[in-house]
């Protein structure tokens, strides 16, 4: 049985990868799929904490095309991420793991208040701990979530799920010639401008020194491979 390269991981999921080939929504075949990879790397023994977004539902950027102010825009997002937290929760008790929702906003009665003693405890005692409604605040993305909860629970990595296997250039989906980087420093993405997370996540990790491991969560495996191998995908670190 393969040895994992790290005791506790945050992994970070976009709504978007619980739509499948739906145009919205949660597809209840692509979050079986997720919370299978999930699952394995879950067997592992690792404790793990998720900080899912919400973007399959709604997104904060909407806003305009909504006529809705920012702010109650960013919180129509922050109830999305709750739901999606919901369902992967459920999903991941399907096949024995062990999870707890816990949010940055109080729904009393629905999932646990964030509390990071709590947090810490669920996860020294092997339950997967769910973050959900991003920081609490308006105008933070879910990506400062992931950090903010990667550093509170030491994390020794954030593992980033994509819909491509690493950071590129430019899109791969566009661009045939994308260059496809191995690994990066925190000093790289920010002057290259390239997406890896938003410049407060990217710093936060930076500040705390907490790689960012992007990978394809579609891909089967990869999950395990980045957890087990620091493999496939890229690395964003110190040097």
């Amino acid at each position: 049985m393969s040895k994992p390269a790290y005791k506790r991981i945050l992994l970070k999921l976009s709504g978007e990868s619980l739509m499948g080939s739906n145009a919205s929504g949660v597809d209840h075949r692509a979050c079986q799929l997720i919370a299978k990879e999930i699952h394995e790397v879950y067997s592992l023994g690792i404790q793990m904490g998720i900080v899912i977004g919400g973007g399959n539902i709604f997104r904060g950027s909407q806003a305009e095309e909504f006529g809705f102010a920012r702010t109650p825009a960013d919180h129509v997002g922050m109830l999305a991420t709750t739901i999606n937290g919901l369902l992967l929760s459920q999903t991941l008790a399907s096949l024995g793991c062990k999870t707890r929702v816990m949010s940055a906003l109080n729904f009393d009665g629905i999932v646990d208040l964030y509390h990071w003693s709590q947090a810490m405890l669920y996860l020294e005692k092997g339950v997967i701990v769910i973050f959900v409604g991003g920081t609490g605040n308006p105008y933070f993305t879910t990506d400062t979530a992931a950090a903010m909860r990667s550093s509170e629970i030491e994390a020794e990595v954030l593992l980033k799920g994509t819909k491509v296997d690493g950071i590129y250039n430019k899109d791969p989906v566009i661009h045939k010639d994308a260059k496809k980087y191995q690994s990066l420093t925190y000093s790289q993405a920010f002057t290259e401008h390239l997406k890896v997370m938003d410049s407060t996540a990217l710093a936060l990790c930076r500040e705390n020194h907490i790689p960012i491991h992007v990978f394809n969560v579609f891909e089967k495996g990869a999950l395990f491979k980045a957890v087990c191998d620091k493999s496939g995908g890229t690395i964003v670190k110190d040097r």
